[in-house]
């Protein structure tokens, strides 16, 4: 008989077994990986099917099929996890079907891997984490069934990093790193259930017909919720983020935030009263929540709920910025102090390209918080849109797995499952810094609210729910059979719980006036006030102090080869401050530097920030003498005891980063915070983060912020696109002294408007409109006395020259430098220019001291570069005609108009010289020299 290749090999392998030394290093690493988890090397000889004559199967080649057999349960044994609480879409072929109505994904049958049932009883080895190492294949596939396709599914191949997919093979198949819950966690997981089931049974009886948006149907989040904050001290946690949308929130407050029902239930019968202290408030189901947890050891965390409107996972971004500012201020920059934890529903984690933007954010350098845990509330439908037209993808998750990110899918009617899951997400956030998906399959007992109808659209799902046994009867039922908490223990408890609801109703109907929650309260805000005041703040600088900023900005340090370009702007910034001449970029550089030196951190970040969209700002200088990234930032070396310096480039994303920034102001209001976008019209991309937090946040949830935002604004013939930054937009969405809206004229005017955000008593968002051109204009310089005398000054008056003047022309922005230079060229002093330059709040009165001041004016015109429909023309009108008192003010500008700026430069050159010509016709100029 021949000796066959397959007899070869077979030897080989018995030889190996005995004595690894024995054969070839090639072989014996081919052998090795066999017996672990690792896949078979590249290039690996091929390996027969039978062994002689009689076709028998080789050890060796059984090996490699049970291998690739444990490797397809790694990779799609989530596929054919028990994961449906709707058991009728529980297998994977009608499962798939629900949503593409196809069937390709990779089979676990034995036969699509050269094995067949005869093999089962044959002993393999089981890798090395599954115990015990050598087991009949039967027993190695219950294994693999009972890891990857029981009630919790997990996706993790998506992973390129080998310690990172070694150490979750290791946690979810060796023995030693389950966990095994015993009798008391039981209970307390069997305790949470009962409670979130029975607070959303006694709100609906109790108020009925009332919106609240019920968890009923996902009460499995309430005991996940809970494990984090129990094991929190034992991953060295200080504090928690928490981020959510409305779906479950009140059961949220109540049974995991240790809220007080009868705050809660006084929002129902509207003893909340939220006008009467200063704002508008909100529904009960935005409101945000903080409160203080102490384990049994002792161990103090801090939970915090973020506040957040309707717009689903807007909070996202706002949660990793809060939370970024918060590791600031414990000093957490491994980021394992602080955890961000981020509750999403299925339809939104999906369908809210914020998401995406957010994940994005998650290890960039500027943006990360050490890795957040997503659970998902997995509904399995959207308000009314099934699952199959809300998603192109198979999961809801799937858009994570762009990150090194392990999705770990749970069955909601399994609670034990749920803790895993939540536990091993954790473990994975704090071993490796990485994000963590925990994705709860469950249902939703009612619809999108209360007063819903969800048959309507889905009678069959809702036939399956109506029937469908609650996750609190089933886990009851189990605990029962074995014997660790009777149902008459669970019945007492339970009714133990409902005594207490009805204590906090009752106390909620006796006047019970719900806790507000002020920022200004507690910790970092309390020095703060809550009110703008306009009275001014002295923020000149020392000529001395400026002078050690100029001269550290503009030192090259010794062996860095700086840009021959840049070498020429430090050149010529020391001459500027030589010869009294601060352009823009320079004022803002000096700015940040007293500030800086006063012990105000300052953080900057935007689109191109550190070199500046126009090539104005060079905070960050990089060494151009070699390949490697050697980067020196100048504002970091003014002195040893300064406070900190950063700038960060942001991905190309206006959402997620205003949102960050935003969050991390309302963390850190000693910090100036500011983001600038790219051109200002770049900021259309953030307007829910503008319209539901930066300009209403304090008034509905009572938290101030001191974000700053530039926006680069100017009409300069550039086109539609990078023309304006909306300004009218932020003027129709002031009111109540919410925020500061500003456009500077002079590089002064900006420096002391930074550093007036920073010395004043409140904090308010403060919004800039902030210049191209005017960056490099020969008219738009300021002297160093500016700097070191004075404040900013939010009308900036025309002077004594002009006080017999009979035309007085109000305007802001870069068109002032186009009227100036429009009398300079036609002389006379028979008009005067006012510059607005705070635009809200506006200083009325002081705009009229001004006026009197002008005794000869027969006519007063508003001049903008904007069109009618833009800018401030349609906010300022009638506040200008109410405080001057007078029954017109003429309009000169561009009309009204569907696109905001002219396509052309010819055109726009045109439309400029009419608006000049109308504000300071030439016939005038010429009377006026005569």
């Amino acid at each position: 008989m021949r000796f066959s290749d397959a007899e070869y090999l077979q030897s080989l392998y018995e030889q190996w077994q005995h004595n690894a030394a024995g054969v070839p290093p090639q072989w014996d690493r081919y052998f090795q990986s066999l017996d672990t988890e690792a896949a078979a090397p590249a290039g690996a000889p091929p390996v027969p099917v039978s062994s002689g004559d009689s076709g028998e199967i080789s050890s060796v080649y059984r090996q490699s099929r049970v291998n690739a057999l444990t490797w397809a349960y790694r990779d799609v044994g989530y596929i054919y996890a028990d994961l449906n609480p709707l058991k009728r879409y529980s297998t994977p072929e009608l499962y798939y079907m629900y949503y593409t109505m196809e069937s390709n994904f990779e089979s676990l049958r034995l036969q699509d891997f050269g094995l067949s049932e005869d093999d089962l009883d044959v002993e393999v080895n089981t890798g090395r984490y599954f115990e015990p190492k050598r087991a009949k294949l039967r027993h190695l596939v219950e294994m693999l069934q009972e890891t990857y396709c029981s009630r919790m599914g997990v996706e993790f191949l998506h992973i390129q990093n080998k310690p990172m997919r070694r150490w979750l093979i290791e946690k979810l198949e060796s023995p030693k790193a389950r966990r095994v819950w015993d009798a008391e966690q039981k209970i307390r997981l069997q305790k949470d259930l009962i409670k979130a089931e029975e607070f959303e049974r006694f709100v609906q009886s109790t108020f009925i017909g009332q919106k609240r948006f019920s968890l009923e149907g996902s009460e499995a989040l309430i005991p996940g919720l809970h494990y984090l904050i129990y094991s929190a001290a034992q991953h060295h946690l200080q504090e928690i983020v928490l981020g959510m949308s409305h779906r479950g929130r009140l059961n949220v407050f109540t049974n995991a935030l240790r809220k007080r029902g009868a705050e809660t239930f006084s929002m129902f019968i509207e003893n909340y009263r939220p006008h009467t202290y200063g704002g508008s408030g909100d529904v009960k189901y935005h409101l945000g929540h903080s409160f203080d947890w102490t384990n049994p050891l002792g161990d103090k965390i801090h939970i915090s709920l973020v506040a957040n409107p309707s717009h689903l996972e807007s909070v996202d971004p706002v949660v990793e910025g809060k939370c970024r500012g918060i590791q600031r201020r414990r000093g957490d920059f491994n980021r394992k102090k602080v955890l961000p934890v981020l509750i999403h529903g299925d339809a939104s984690f999906s369908g809210q390209g914020v998401v995406a933007e957010t994940f994005n954010l998650s290890q960039l350098k500027g943006y990360r918080t050490g890795g957040t845990v997503h659970i998902i509330v997995n509904n399995q439908i959207g308000f009314t849109t099934a699952s199959r037209d809300a998603r192109s993808t198979f999961f809801a998750t799937d858009i994570a797995k762009s990150m090194p990110v392990p999705i770990f899918h749970v069955n909601g009617d399994d609670p034990e499952a749920v803790i895993r899951a939540v536990d091993l997400a954790l473990r994975y956030r704090q071993k490796f810094g990485y994000d963590a998906v925990v994705d709860i399959f469950c249902y939703r007992l009612r619809g999108h609210n209360e007063a819903d109808e969800p048959a309507f659209t889905h009678p069959l799902m809702y036939s399956m729910i109506s029937e469908h046994e609650r996750v609190a009867t089933q886990y009851g039922r189990k605990l029962h059979e074995e014997g660790v908490y009777s149902y008459d223990e669970q019945e007492a408890f339970l009714q133990k719980y409902r005594g207490v609801l009805q204590k906090e109703l009752e106390l909620a109907k006796s006047g019970w006036q719900p806790t507000l929650h002020d920022a200004y309260e507690h910790g970092e805000w309390q020095d703060f006030e809550s009110r703008y005041t306009p009275e001014p703040v002295e923020t000149g600088v020392p000529r001395e102090r400026l002078q050690h900023v100029a001269d550290t900005l503009n030192t090259v340090p010794e062996g860095f080869e700086a840009h021959p370009k840049l070498k020429r702007l430090v050149e010529q910034r020391l001459a500027q401050f030589a010869e009294d001449r601060i352009d823009w970029a320079f004022a803002e550089s000096l700015a940040f530097g007293a500030l800086l030196l006063e012990g105000y951190p300052i953080r900057l970040s935007g689109e191109d920030s550190a070199r500046g969209t126009f090539s104005q700002r060079h905070a960050r200088w990089w060494d151009s003498s070699t390949q490697k990234p050697t980067s020196y930032v100048p504002l970091r070396h003014l002195t040893a005891d300064q406070a900190s310096f950063s700038v960060y480039d942001s991905p190309l994303s206006e959402f997620a980063v205003l949102g960050f920034d935003y969050g991390y102001s309302i963390a850190h209001p000693r910090i100036l915070v500011l983001w600038e976008a790219q051109f200002g019209d770049f900021v259309n991309g953030a307007q829910v983060i503008i319209d539901n937090f930066i300009a209403s946040g304090e008034v509905k949830w009572f938290r101030a912020s001191g974000l700053v935002m530039l926006l680069p604004h100017g009409y300069e013939g550039q086109g539609p696109e990078h023309s304006s930054a909306h300004l009218e937009r932020f003027l129709q969405l002031c009111a109540e002294e919410n925020m500061i809206v500003a456009a500077c004229t002079t590089p002064a005017q900006y420096f002391h408007v930074l550093r007036k955000q920073m010395h004043q008593r409140f904090r308010k968002p403060l919004v800039l409109m902030t210049p191209k051109s005017l960056l490099r204009h020969k008219l738009a310089v300021s002297s160093v006395r500016e700097l070191t005398e004075g404040h900013f000054q939010p009308i900036i008056d025309d002077g004594e020259r002009y006080r017999d003047a009979d035309t007085l022309l109000l305007c802001c922005g870069k068109v002032y430098y186009d009227l100036l230079e429009r009398r300079a060229q036609h002389g006379g002093d028979s008009t005067a220019i006012v510059r607005i330059e705070q635009l809200y709040p506006f200083h009325g009165d002081e705009l009229a001291e001004i006026v009197e001041r002008y005794p000869q004016v027969r006519s007063i015109k508003w001049v903008q570069e904007e069109s009618q429909n833009r800018g401030a023309w349609t906010f300022i009108e009638s506040r200008l005609r109410t405080r001057l008192q007078v029954d017109r003010i003429e309009y000169i500008g561009r009309p009204p108009g569907a696109s905001p700026a002219a396509g052309t430069h010819n055109q726009h050159r045109e439309e400029l010289e009419r608006i000049l010509h109308q504000a300071i016709p030439a016939t005038q100029a010429k009377s006026a020299r005569a």
